[in-house]
């Protein structure tokens, strides 16, 4: 009898000791711990920040699932005059590298470089090294002269640069030239590389596949406007300059480099009567911006309207259609084709 009561008080101790080494262990068992393991996965790429859509796109597609890109500028809204946030910064500064377009485009972003400390984080000035093009200024004419955007690395010489484009009034939409996205592809996915070495073959894989599409939609855009009946195109916002130098065509916008910029009387006068001598039957506006000058040219001239849109952000019908820049681009080429053959 008494041996079979040691042996079951024995049996209890052993059950006590177990259940209490089970709870005594918890906070540093395995199980309380794996909650954590998809966050120090995320934490463990690399941190890719963009200012505007087009960059985010280029820089998603060389990212793949190796980083996490964040866009900084909501969908839907206009990127001209956007500033960020005091959040939008602290991304910024966070991150592994940053993305922006530069030529003037990104009004805040001098301020922005001042608080991020370039040995943790790489800057990409896409349109870095492109050869830029003046765009319309205030007398409300293209200028066609491309100026050779050339850095040689030094800070110094890199706001120089800025100031000469925002002086000179510099057309910053160079994505729009699926040639010139190619390079900006290629800054990107450097970048990527240098900042994430062990993924330097997936961001190589992943750019040429990328520049691959963007060469056949280059492709596109040759055969379909090459043998257009006309060569001029009226547009609102004057954003289509490098794509309108790439392919012969001529842009002649109401607009300046701003979608904001109202024209004066005169210009607007000057538009209609070019309009009419060149039986012109398509005014472009884009998603971001009331058409509200466009309607008035095409209504001077008997003309209508349509969309002829230059990338800067993605609406809710854009993402409703699931379109991408590549779609875009290839909804710009079909606009235009129809407007070019009228």
């Amino acid at each position: 009898m008494r041996t079979l009561l040691q042996t079951s008080l024995a049996v209890l101790m052993t059950s006590v000791l177990v259940l209490a080494g089970c709870t005594d262990s918890k906070p540093t068992s395995g199980d309380a711990a794996a909650p954590a393991a998809p966050a120090t996965a995320s934490a463990s790429k690399l941190k890719v920040v963009t200012s505007f859509y087009p960059l985010y796109e280029f820089s998603r597609n060389v990212a793949g699932d190796k980083a996490d890109v964040v866009n900084l500028v909501p969908g839907g809204v206009e990127p001209h005059d956007w500033e960020p946030t005091a959040q939008d910064m602290k991304r910024i500064q966070e991150s592994g590298v940053f993305v922006y377009n530069g030529a003037g485009m990104e009004s805040w972003v001098d301020k922005a470089l001042d608080s991020v400390k370039q040995d943790k984080t790489i800057i990409v000035e896409a349109s870095k090294d492109l050869e830029l093009m003046e765009g319309t200024g205030e007398d409300g004419h293209d200028h066609d002269h491309a100026h050779d955007h050339d850095h040689d690395g030094k800070e110094e010489k890199d706001a120089k640069d800025h100031d000469h484009a925002e002086e000179k009034g510099m057309d910053p939409h160079v994505w729009l030239d699926p040639v010139l996205a190619q390079k900006q592809v290629k800054a990107i996915q450097a970048a990527l590389e240098k900042a994430d070495p062990a993924n330097q073959e997936a961001y190589k894989k992943n750019a040429d596949a990328y520049i691959a599409k963007l060469q056949e939609l280059d492709g596109a855009f040759k055969e379909g406007l090459s043998g257009a009946k006309r060569k001029e195109f009226v547009t609102q916002h004057a954003a289509f300059g490098y794509l309108a130098k790439r392919y012969g065509l001529t842009q002649v916008p109401i607009a300046g480099l701003s979608p904001e910029q109202e024209p004066s009387p005169g210009e607007m006068g000057e538009i209609v009567q070019f309009a009419k001598e060149k039986q012109v039957k398509t005014i472009f506006f884009e998603t971001l911006v009331a058409p509200k000058v466009a309607e008035t040219v095409a209504k001077e001239v008997g003309a209508k309207t349509a969309v002829l849109n230059p990338i800067e952000g993605l609406t809710d019908k854009d993402k409703a259609d699931k379109l991408d820049y590549i779609g875009i681009m290839k909804n710009n080429l079909a606009a235009l084709r129809a407007a070019l053959n009228e």
